[in-house]
């Protein structure tokens, strides 16, 4: 079962630096949990709180109750709630039983300060993939630090631990 989650979790593009070790970790703090078919697992507006992977079964996301996509077995949805706390971007609902691999905020901070280095390799893909969309879809005079601009306002809206941050420095 362990296996499963890790290779699971190996395929998320949020992950996709991260060792064994780390997907171990991840796979043994996220909960597994069954959705049966209606259950709305995400509502466009609400702050997420959650990032979820489907292990089997399929949802059906929409946007302003337009549909916008199908996920099924080793997709994935919520990932931007553990990072910016916004509000979520549509609504996910299970088509049919479904079963999920679910990592709250909380559980997601728990990892990091576990093992911090989850944290470093995942700025690394996000920068990456900011760098891929800017190759796409911008000029090339365009591209200058737009990338640390964005991961600098990514950096300081995330939420620290006390035990992470320098004691007395307000954030």
């Amino acid at each position: 079962m362990r296996d499963s989650r890790i290779a699971l979790l190996r395929g998320v593009w949020l992950f996709e630096r991260c060792n064994r070790r780390e997907l171990g970790l991840l796979a043994r703090t996220a909960t597994a949990v069954r959705a049966p078919a209606g259950k709305v697992l995400a509502r466009e507006g609400d702050i997420g709180r959650e990032f979820f992977v489907l292990v089997g079964g399929t949802v059906e996301a929409t946007r302003n109750g337009v549909r916008i996509a199908t996920l099924t077995t080793g997709d994935f949805f919520g990932e931007m709630a553990l990072l910016d706390r916004e509000p979520r971007a549509a609504t996910v609902t299970a088509v049919e039983d479904t079963d999920l691999l679910v990592l709250t905020c909380r559980q997601f901070l728990s990892v990091l300060e576990t093992m911090p280095s989850v944290d470093r390799k995942i700025i690394t893909v996000l920068a990456k993939r900011l760098r891929e969309i800017e190759d796409r879809f911008l000029p090339e005079e365009q591209h200058i630090d737009l990338a640390a601009a964005h991961l600098l306002a990514a950096e300081r809206s995330r939420p620290r631990s006390p035990s992470r941050s320098s004691a007395g420095v307000p954030h």
